[in-house]
């Protein structure tokens, strides 16, 4: 944990703050059907309208944070999240409810980008792989807190925890605001060149990348595709394992158990996980975490003890530790440093999106061909994903160190140049001075 910036464990302590009162997505379902009477359909329904929220949180938040700044992204993302947590208190409604929790889903998911941003330009890169992990750490570290402390004081009632949620969601944008310094890099001159050969705006003194060019990035659109895959696999067990486990007889409270094992091992092992991994090779290691993810996942078909479900968890799990860390840091060393937002903005978009699509697939396959299909598909998905990141990945890196290799070369030539330029320049002024012969005094 040392040699890390001071601005980082800011950062780190602000993470935590938000996750340890994150109250509202641990028991937004129970307060929907327990205390509002809704459907668990309609609860499934409202949970999905916080994960469409990211999909267009994620982009918005990564272009705010390049052009007008981390800090104020992170301020007012969260100051936003806090007044949803707190208008959800109040809102009962069904079509409020479902305003207020995509409005949330917006905000929150719009500070994730300049999250990952700050990290990168504070970190130099040879250490961005632990911070990222760290940070990660405290997200779970603080939503294991919360999981705790609310299910503890739920006497209090489900509006009660949601003011506190707001109460700490604005505390950790007080943190931002009062101790996080602003690191948004400048913009390279117009005579750069966007990814994908886009060229920057004429006149404008700065160059310009829209969402479009970070797209066309090739290795970068490799990555967020391959990480698409995983993050649906990812998502496919807070929905299919209890209704998997509901079908093998196993009482909800085995669920809860189980999945509780998640957040143990991240919280008991992530530090473990980083000292081992900190020297491997980010292409190695993302293929290793989906192969985890597909083992982890594909044995829940295996399953029919809560000891074996719990198992299978732990497995994926490890993926989980090596695979989030790994592909930040891959996504911040893709980007270029003025962009980093956007770059961060357009892959928590992936996230978002697998984690809107997989629950209401996995619901439908197990109700129809069953969770053994299921989770077998999610073992082919996993396989196909290592074997991306082995062959495109790679490939797609050197190609992105070839290029960066043979800028680093025109540049070096260029400055070379000019500077036998300049040399000439200067002995040609020079000349004259020399040939003229000096004058006698008479």
């Amino acid at each position: 944990m040392s040699g890390l910036p001071p601005g980082f464990w800011w950062l780190w302590t602000s993470t935590l703050v938000n996750r340890t009162g994150a109250f509202v997505l641990t028991f937004l379902s129970l307060y929907l059907t327990q205390e509002l009477g809704f459907s668990a359909w309609y609860a499934g329904l409202v949970v999905a309208l916080h994960g469409l929220g990211g999909i267009v949180g994620a982009p918005l938040g990564g272009m705010l944070s390049d052009r007008w700044g981390r800090r104020p992204t992170m301020v007012t993302g969260h100051l936003a999240a806090a007044a949803g947590a707190a208008a959800l208190a109040f809102v009962t409604s069904t079509w409020g409810v479902a305003a207020v929790v995509l409005f949330m889903g917006v905000a929150m998911q719009s500070v994730r980008p300049a999250i990952g941003a700050t990290i990168a330009d504070q970190v130099p890169e040879h250490d961005r792989r632990r911070a990222y992990a760290l940070n990660y750490w405290a997200l779970n570290l603080g939503f294991a807190i919360a999981a705790i402390g609310g299910g503890a004081a739920i006497f209090l009632g489900y509006r009660t925890l949601f003011l506190a949620d707001a109460a700490a969601t604005a505390l950790c944008a007080l943190i931002v605001f009062l101790r996080l310094p602003e690191t948004r890099p400048t913009a390279p001159t117009a005579s750069a060149t966007a990814p994908g050969g886009a060229s920057a705006k004429e006149g404008a003194g700065e160059q310009r990348i829209s969402m479009l060019d970070v797209l066309r990035d090739g290795p970068f659109r490799t990555l967020v595709l391959l990480n698409l895959l995983v993050c649906a696999v990812f998502s496919t067990p807070w929905v299919g394992l209890p209704l998997t486990m509901a079908q093998e007889g196993l009482e909800p409270d085995s669920y809860g158990m189980v999945i509780a094992v998640n957040g143990v091992v991240i919280v008991g092992f992530q530090l473990l996980v980083n000292k081992i991994t900190e020297k491997r090779s980010p292409v190695a290691l993302l293929t290793v975490s989906s192969l985890l993810f597909a083992v982890g996942t594909g044995a829940t078909a295996l399953a029919g003890t809560p000891l074996l479900f719990a198992a299978t968890v732990v497995v994926w799990t490890i993926g989980e530790m090596v695979h989030v860390p790994t592909n930040a840091a891959a996504t911040a060393r893709l980007a270029p440093a003025h962009a980093r937002g956007r770059y961060q903005g357009v892959m928590g978009m992936s996230w978002s999106v697998g984690g809107f699509i997989a629950p209401i697939v996995a619901g439908w396959v197990i109700s129809g061909p069953g969770p053994d299909v299921l989770w077998l598909g999610c073992a082919v998905i996993g396989t196909t994903a290592a074997a991306g990141y082995a062959l495109l990945l790679r490939r797609a890196l050197a190609a992105e160190a070839a290029a960066v290799e043979a800028a680093a070369e025109a540049a070096a030539v260029e400055a070379a140049e000019a500077a036998a330029a300049a040399e000439a320049a200067r002995v040609e002024a020079a000349g004259p001075a020399r040939d003229r012969k000096p004058e006698v005094s008479a």
